[in-house]
């Protein structure tokens, strides 16, 4: 067992290697790279020349061609000295729409090769270190948002896998032009949600991914509208997406409540994107609309008109039954009265005359 030990120690810094990666949004963000090591904790801020200059992130509208010089303030809260690399790479959004930017091991191809940055910085202990770097915009750049994001790293060796922890910010550049605010709708699903009480309406669930196609930075509003019964009859529910990069997607669930389930279901989606700045006068602005039809029986219902139908022919065969027991009763009776009229009269009576 203890000759095991190695490799679980092994497995866990890789497990710790996948899940620290720390989002590059928030100032100030500090870490601590490994659990064996003694506690490191710094934090990447944008800079002027004394130090942090209050900004979160960093935004810039360039034009193809120019070049800028920025810098970033790494600051060591540790006991002692660190020497920290420095590095540049294209910026993303996560699953849950937090920034971040590419790891080490995938080569960026966009915004983060754009930054030019000097490779380490050693940071005195409690001190703060200024460093300038340079944002040069390619002559042949698109118009429109390049996201990167900027870090102070530190990597540490745990046995024989090399775990690298890392604090930073987001720049966000834009060349200027003539910019797409687009969103497209693929893999649109519908899902029918009925009801078993058949007085209560059923929802569609519906399902889609947003995928920004355009070249800036967008959200997206509009409506999903279900319509049954060819359209006579219909609901609806906002759709909405969250911010979404260039070339990023985002995955959206929702419910259209009060359908019926009455035969073919009809559903549209409909999107308006909005660039992120909420500069929209100079953007071309590309709407998305897909539909799907899916068909649907409305069971509970046709359950209960099943039923009401089976109740309502017993009942008529019930009814038919008693009316021909009547019937037959009626025509014994009058059977047996006729019977009794042709019966002879007995010697020695007098027929009554039916005029007393």
């Amino acid at each position: 067992m203890i000759r095991r030990l190695p490799r679980l120690t092994a497995v866990l810094a890789v497990l710790v290697a996948v899940l620290v990666t720390v989002p590059l949004a928030p100032s100030g963000a500090r870490a601590e790279p490994t659990p064996t090591a003694p506690a490191l904790t710094w934090a990447v801020q944008p800079a002027d020349e004394r130090g942090p200059d209050g900004r979160r992130w960093m935004e810039h509208t360039l034009n193809a061609g120019q070049v800028v010089t920025e810098r970033l303030a790494v600051r060591n809260f540790s006991d002692r000295p660190v020497v920290f690399s420095l590095k540049a790479a294209d910026g993303y959004l996560t699953d849950k729409g937090r920034f971040n930017m590419l790891p080490s091991s995938q080569e960026s191809v966009d915004g983060g090769t754009w930054i030019t940055v000097r490779e380490t910085v050693t940071v005195a202990a409690k001190g703060t270190a200024v460093v300038p770097f340079t944002i040069t915009v390619p002559h042949d750049a698109r118009p429109g948002d390049h996201p990167a994001g900027i870090a102070a790293t530190v990597t540490a060796s745990g046995g024989t896998v090399a775990v690298e922890s890392r604090v930073g910010f987001r720049v966000m550049m834009r060349v200027s032009g003539t910019i797409t605010a687009s969103l497209a709708v693929d893999g649109l699903t519908t899902t029918y949600r009925r009801s078993w009480n058949p007085f209560t309406p059923g929802s569609v669930e519906v399902r889609y991914t947003a995928g920004n196609d355009g070249s800036v930075a967008v959200t997206g509003a509009g409506a999903v509208t279900t319509g049954e019964l060819f359209g006579a009859t219909g609901h609806s529910t906002r759709a909405e997406v969250a911010e979404t990069l260039p070339g990023g997607t985002r995955e959206v669930a929702v419910q259209v409540d009060g359908i019926w389930g009455l035969g073919r279901l009809r559903t549209t989606v409909e999107l308006t994107p909005a660039p992120l700045d909420g500069d929209t006068g100079g953007a071309e602005i590309r709407p998305a609309t897909a539909t799907v039809t899916t068909w649907t029986l409305p069971w509970p219902q046709l359950l209960l008109a099943a039923l009401l139908a089976a109740l309502l022919l017993a009942a008529r065969t019930t009814a038919r039954r008693r009316r021909g027991r009547l019937t037959a009763l009626l025509a014994q009776a009058r059977a047996e009265g006729r019977a009794e009229a042709r019966e002879p009269t007995p010697a020695g009576r007098t027929p009554t005359d039916p005029t007393d």
